[in-house]
């Protein structure tokens, strides 16, 4: 069963290195920089031209900063991605530009994309001088592309820009060159699931659907369970070792049904189970100590205590010592005839008579004595008092914890007696009845199921939405016979949230069950449901780079507004904005404020 353990890596992010740009980017013309900018994770890159463009993005990172006094961990200014190290301690103050895929805060997305720019090796003077290439979410709202296209123009000052959608980049991408350009695109990312339906090589945006599930609520979900499951461990299940469980030991059940019904078998339950090992220390097992060793801390202990009740004295007889001289000191006035100082000095003492003075001075002055006599034998004897008198025995309690290592008082009895008794043998034989490792691990079982079928079955969140078979089905049902045949011949999967095992059987599964008898259809995942949005986004870069019907210009972005698109075979439908009619001559007259308010919008409907 040892093999079922596993340990939790907790990895922490490298900060990335400040790279340079290269010499394929640095060519007679601007190279492109392709940015696929996800909710979860942003990756950006060069897309050089050549027969060797590069193996993978050159930065990654979380698309998350934190924003604090003085910068997170103590840095100057806002902390991006992987400079961060590790999330849990900074989850409170982690802040996303995004709402859902749609980015809404882009003071944050200006945060990401310098992060971006400068690690990248971008050489330019005051401006980003490469076209980019960037992807969006699907029908992003025209608000969101404005904002984003402001930001690059007027911040960034780029020549040229193009969007595009990540899952079609990713379509394309994976598409071989005989193969037909209609299909059917499941996309399932951090925040939410897509289906696009694609015909002849165009996005039919009227027919897609979305569903506000990922694998942020599958982590979410997880850990709702596994709190519940170990509320010991509360503050140890965190959303970080969430998410690692779900990319390393979950997966699709085929038939959700039937899979619980094999977790019922005792026997299937201890062969799949997974035991997440959770850190923890071993300082509480004394069992492991040898007799010698427990000898050897006792004596310590007890070296401690005499250092310790050896300053508790020396402090006191000081004390006293002072006192005594200060009531000496009285005495002499009295002897002297100085009666005024004398009285005075009764009454600071909170004394009333000579004959009290001089009884405090022979109490304090024996006091002394034993107090000496006790310090000079400590030193020649090994004899431990624990305490001395009772006006030393509340004072103990206000130590420095000095005697928390002591096991119990039982310990010290027999170096308190003459004879030590032989007890120790049977110490070593006796082992510990509590194993602290296996109260240390969680037993993840169905949990490696339920969390991944969120998005088949939201009820399970509680979630009125409809699953990726209801809205698969749903859709279909939106087209002839003939087109539902086309379609379903090219299933394809991308998206992070696809690559758990059973995820392509799942889907044939339920596919099968809504297609006629003795249909035929085909499911693809992607090679890298990941990376190849971005590698999309690169060989299409490469395959347009002097196609000027697909890049939106400065010029194009100052005449037709921040939210114009246009459109290729990987973009969003442009829906321009659509505003009132011009008001008429009349109301122009009657009303010249509104008169003037309405020319500016007919302007802007011209432009």
């Amino acid at each position: 069963m040892a093999a079922n353990v596993f340990p939790f890596r907790d990895a922490r992010a490298a900060p990335d290195p400040v790279l340079e740009a290269g010499p394929g980017a640095l060519g007679p013309l601007p190279v492109p920089l392709v940015l696929d900018n996800g909710s979860f994770q942003a990756r950006a890159g060069w897309a050089c031209p050549g027969p060797d463009p590069g193996p993978e993005p050159r930065l990654q990172f979380r698309s998350v900063c934190a924003r604090g006094r003085g910068g997170a961990r103590g840095g100057a200014g806002p902390q991006v991605g992987n400079a961060l190290g590790s999330l849990e301690p900074l989850r409170w103050m982690l802040r996303s530009p995004f709402d859902r895929n749609v980015p809404v805060n882009l003071e944050l997305q200006e945060l990401l994309l310098d992060y971006s720019f400068q690690h990248l090796g971008v050489s330019s003077q005051g401006c980003v001088d490469h076209p980019i290439v960037l992807t969006e979410a699907v029908c992003n709202p025209l608000y969101s592309r404005q904002m984003m296209s402001e930001l690059l123009f007027e911040c960034y000052g780029i020549p040229k820009v193009a969007y595009g959608i990540d899952s079609l980049f990713s379509f394309y991408h994976n598409k071989p060159k005989n193969l037909m350009s209609s299909g059917l695109i499941i996309s399932s990312g951090y925040q939410c699931t897509h289906i696009l339906p694609i015909l002849e090589g165009r996005l039919d945006a009227k027919n897609c659907k979305r569903i506000n599930l990922g694998g942020s609520q599958a982590a979410g979900y997880l850990q709702r369970l596994l709190q519940l499951k170990y509320p010991g461990h509360l503050a140890a299940i965190t959303l970080s070792r969430m998410e690692e469980i779900l990319h390393e030991h979950s997966y699709v059940a085929e038939d959700y049904v039937e899979e619980l019904q094999k977790w019922r078998c005792p026997d299937y339950y201890e062969n799949n189970v997974h035991k997440m090992q959770l850190p923890f220390s071993n300082k509480l097992l004394g069992s492991t100590l040898s007799s010698e060793e427990k000898q050897e801390r006792r004596q310590q202990q007890l070296r401690r205590l005499q250092e310790l009740n050896a300053r508790r004295r020396e402090e006191k007889l000081q004390l006293d010592q002072e006192r005594l001289d200060r009531l000496l000191y009285v005495q002499e006035l009295l002897e002297d005839g100085q009666m005024d100082q004398f009285h005075k000095a009764l009454v600071e003492l909170n004394m009333d008579s000579p004959e009290e003075l001089q009884s405090y001075i022979q109490k304090l002055s024996s006091a002394v004595e034993q107090a000496k006599q006790k310090i000079l034998q400590s030193e020649v004897t090994l004899e431990v008092d624990v305490v001395d008198s009772k006006p030393e025995t509340p004072d103990l309690e206000q130590l420095e914890p000095s005697l928390e290592d002591v096991e119990s008082i039982n310990d010290f009895e027999p170096l308190f007696s003459e004879e030590t008794p032989e007890v120790e043998k049977p110490v070593t034989t006796v082992q510990p009845v509590f194993n602290l490792a296996a109260y240390h691990q969680l037993f993840v079982g169905t949990e490696r199921i339920r969390a991944p079928e969120i998005i088949f079955q939201p009820s399970l969140i509680g979630e009125e939405q409809a699953g990726i078979a209801e809205t698969l089905q749903y859709i279909l049902d939106r087209y002839s016979k003939d087109i539902q045949d086309l379609l379903v011949q090219n299933v394809f999967l991308t998206g992070g949230n696809m690559m758990y095992p059973g995820m392509k059987g799942r889907i044939e599964k339920e596919l099968l069950e809504m297609r006629p008898f003795q249909s035929a259809f085909k499911v693809r995942l992607a090679s890298n449901p990941v990376l190849d949005a971005w590698y999309g986004a690169r060989d299409w870069a490469l395959d347009h780079l002097d196609d000027d019907e697909v890049w939106i210009t400065r010029k194009e972005y100052e005449e037709k507004g921040g939210e114009y698109l246009k459109e290729h075979c990987a973009s969003n439908i442009y829906v321009p904005i659509r505003l009132p009619k011009q008001a008429s001559r009349f109301s122009d007259t009657q009303a010249p404020g509104k008169g003037s308010g309405t020319s500016g919008g007919s302007a802007g409907e011209q432009a």
